[in-house]
């Protein structure tokens, strides 16, 4: 069998169609972040409308900026460098059109749902469960279009671009299939299966993650290819690539606890946050460093080509945002920027900065050979850098101010530490509206330059003929079997030493006393182990690494391997030992069918980007709130509502502080209870009722997922929330006010009241 000359064209359409949905979703998810951001300054404009509140708006808002922005961005850049690196058109033209319109359409459906408050309560997870399966589903198109058109690929060996869009995959599915898994209770509504602080484990595991392979991996793949293309130099350095890409995808994972540092989550699991955290320095800068070392030699041409200025500001943004992530990390830092603006600040750094500054960078690369013309006008897209620059450094300057401002005033005690400084939240408030402003301001200077990348590219494209990319490849006959398989994947010395290495670390840190110093000595004796076998088996080790790029498959069961440890290791202890009976503390006081119901309307509401219900283990949390909070006290809560914001005070010890009249004048008019408050108001609440009817099916899920509910008939249930509802609403009377018992008010003053009860395991004792 001999090689033969065929011509492929590349399927570049579904390139155009995914490339002109970044821009247009772009500018949609921008302008929501403005209007919210301009919420948080100016409570009138959410309208006393219940689908144009912040805590609504808000998860509109991250949901657009992730998955339809950048996920759109992303899939644009994977579709046209992945058929040119395999020198191969995309295997199914029928499972790349599906994926779009299938992308699409899930991206209206979270539109439409989320204003709505159908939401699961869980931050860049609010999607209700039928979105979730569609998501999950079109993801397995994706997958399958790309694994196959590796399959056909006619350039054997695997760029660097494609291993991180191979971990992008791989990791995506994994942690959404695992923090969406769900027990419904009807058509658009469901539980997670985990719960308190499984939950929140589970939770920041993903969510974490998803920033560091939704928002990370692929935009790296995509600069490891488009950087190179446009600076016209190769990449800087081959082995940094390899060393940055591993030591990525296997770090990164490990570091999702550090949201939740100086909480109830056990020690072990902070310490193992913060520890990795600090590790992603080193591997994260040597990213940076081999993408912007790679326009050594390029650098005259920043003064004319806007694609250059875009990618190495990019770059630049991408280092100060995984400087910024680890220094967060610190304990001691992460309490004075935690639940602040600083956070906001921090990821709009990386989302603006990294992921826009690298979608405009490429959007301006590829309209020009997707269309077959010059792009419209140079000047208007160096107008669009500058201004972009000057928003987004605005709009960081204002969050750190503001959260660092935050963070001293709310931390401030005096008297020897035993008074608070500034005991009113609402002062914090005051303190930093002028930053606010200074954000929308930012803000909306960010959104302007994106519109300008719009008309730019209307222009360039308008009556333009479109243009499909052409290869002349020799295809080779089927390869001999020198391929590396998977006996020897696993065989060879760099998998077995760090398959060592991970083990005797997990000692090291998870065991005490003799077995902890062990696995330190293990781990350490594997190091010099490693390096003294790099030094005199080198050549041996990257002749099996180039057989290893040679096959899809071994690479990408590593992969899986490399990006699974972590969740293993810090997520199936935390479900088998954190149960009821294992808490020796203080247990949650499982709610009241009424409870439960005013907790849904809590969580579709979207109070949780807000208020936070946890009170952390510092002095001054506990002179603000009460008493800190502990593990046992939300092992029921399904979602967990730990928060990871405070625009309002904490809620955890909220029960009991207010009478029942206080509870509904803050929701009808909050500023009539607290004079300044940027919170809306919430009228549809005295109007609309609470949906008894669904509790039932509730109430079992509950019980199915360990809920310690009473096995009541539904006719019990019913009996038992209109007791507690009339009990509420003859409370009010007696203040002078009158509502109905069957509104969402009672059942939300209801669930309100009975936070931060609990009961010691003594007083359940037999």
């Amino acid at each position: 069998m001999t090689d033969h000359k065929v011509t492929i064209e590349y399927n570049d359409k579904i390139v155009r169609q995914f490339l002109l949905a970044t821009v247009i979703w772009g500018a949609v998810g921008m302008l929501v972040g403005v209007f919210v951001a301009s919420q948080l300054n100016f409570w009138r404009l959410n309208f006393d409308l219940p689908w144009l509140t912040f805590g609504r708006l808000r998860p509109l808002h991250t949901n657009a900026a992730i998955f339809a922005f950048v996920g759109n961005m992303m899939f644009a850049g994977i579709y046209y460098s992945t058929q040119r690196l395999v020198k191969a058109r995309l295997a199914s033209d029928f499972l790349s059109s599906l994926h779009f319109w299938g992308w699409q359409l899930i991206i209206v459906a979270a539109a439409i749902t989320l204003p709505l408050g159908f939401s699961r309560g869980k931050e860049y997870a609010e999607l209700i469960w039928p979105i979730n399966i569609a998501v999950a589903f079109i993801w397995v198109v994706f997958a399958v279009n790309f694994f196959w058109t590796l399959a056909r690929r006619n350039e054997r060996s695997l760029y660097v671009a494609i291993w991180f869009y191979i971990a992008t995959i791989i990791t995506v599915a994994m942690l959404y299939i695992v923090n969406h898994l769900s027990i419904p209770t009807g058509l658009l509504h469901s539980y997670p299966i985990f719960g308190g602080v499984q939950d929140g484990l589970v939770q920041w595991w993903y969510g974490h993650n998803a920033v560091a392979f939704f928002l990370t991996t692929p935009i790296l793949g995509i600069m490891y290819y488009y950087l190179p293309k446009a600076a016209e130099r190769p990449v800087y350095s081959y082995r940094l690539s390899v060393v940055h890409f591993w030591s990525l995808v296997f770090i990164y994972i490990w570091a999702g606890p550090h949201h939740l540092l100086n909480t109830a989550l056990p020690d072990w699991l902070q310490a193992l946050g913060m520890t990795f955290s600090l590790m992603l320095w080193a591997p994260s800068w040597g990213g940076m460093l081999n993408g912007l070392l790679t326009l050594r030699g390029a650098w005259h041409k920043l003064r004319t080509d806007p694609v250059l200025k875009f990618f190495a500001a990019a770059v630049t943004f991408y280092g100060m945002a995984t400087f910024e992530g680890p220094l967060l990390s610190i304990k001691s830092v992460n309490a004075l920027g935690h639940y602040t603006d600083w956070i906001i600040g921090h990821v709009h750094a990386g989302t603006l900065g990294w992921n826009g500054f690298m979608a405009a960078g490429m959007i301006y690369w590829l309209v020009p050979r997707l269309w077959n013309r010059s792009l419209y006008s140079v000047p208007l897209a160096n107008l669009h850098f500058w201004m972009g620059i000057v928003g987004i450094l605005f709009y960081v300057a204002a969050m750190w101010a503001s959260g660092i401002s935050q963070g001293v005033m709310l931390n401030a005690t005096t008297e020897g530490g035993t008074v608070l400084a500034y005991p009113n939240f609402l002062d914090t408030l005051t303190a930093i509206r002028p930053l606010m402003l200074m954000r929308v301001i930012g803000g909306g200077l960010y959104l302007i330059s994106w519109l300008i990348l719009t008309y730019n590219v209307w222009r360039t494209i308008r009556g333009a003929a479109t243009v499909n990319g052409t290869i002349d490849v020799f295809v080779e006959p089927p390869a001999p079997a020198d391929k590396l398989g998977l006996r020897g994947t696993w065989g060879n010395a760099p998998v077995l030493l760090s398959v060592f290495l991970v083990g005797f670390s997990a000692l090291w840190m998870l065991g005490r006393g003799l077995i902890s110093a062990a696995g330190l000595a293990g781990a350490l004796i594997t190091v010099v182990a490693g390096y003294a076998l790099l030094y005199s088996r080198g050549k041996r080790w990257q002749d099996w690494y180039e057989k290893l790029l040679l096959n899809a498959l071994p690479f990408s069961v590593l992969t899986f391997v490399a990006v699974g440890a972590g969740g293993f290791i810090q997520i199936v202890p935390t479900i088998m030992l954190h149960k009821a009976e294992n808490i020796e503390d203080r247990i949650q006081v499982p709610y009241t069918p009424l409870e439960l119901a005013g907790r849904d309307i809590y969580v579709s509401e979207g109070c949780y980007t807000c208020h936070s219900q946890m009170i952390r283990t510092m002095v001054p949390d506990v002179l603000r709130y009460g008493d800190y909070s502990r593990l046992g006290e939300s092992i029921y809560d399904h979602p967990y509502q730990w928060g990871s914001k405070r625009t309002g005070p904490d809620l955890a010890r909220v029960g009991g502080k207010y009478p029942d009249v206080w509870h509904y004048r803050h929701m009808e008019n909050p500023r009539s209870v607290s004079v300044g408050s940027n919170m809306p108001s919430y009228p549809w609440l005295l109007e609309k009722n609470t949906d008894i009817a669904a509790l039932p099916a509730k109430i079992r899920v509950q019980r199915t997922l360990g809920v310690p509910f009473e096995n009541m008939s539904p006719q019990e249930i019913f009996d038992n929330a209109n007791a507690q509802a009339k009990t509420i609403a003859d409370n009010l009377r007696a203040s002078g006010v009158y509502v109905a018992p069957e509104k969402q008010i009672v059942a939300l003053i209801a669930y309100l009241q009975k936070l931060g009860q609990y009961e010691t395991p003594a007083a359940t004792a037999p």
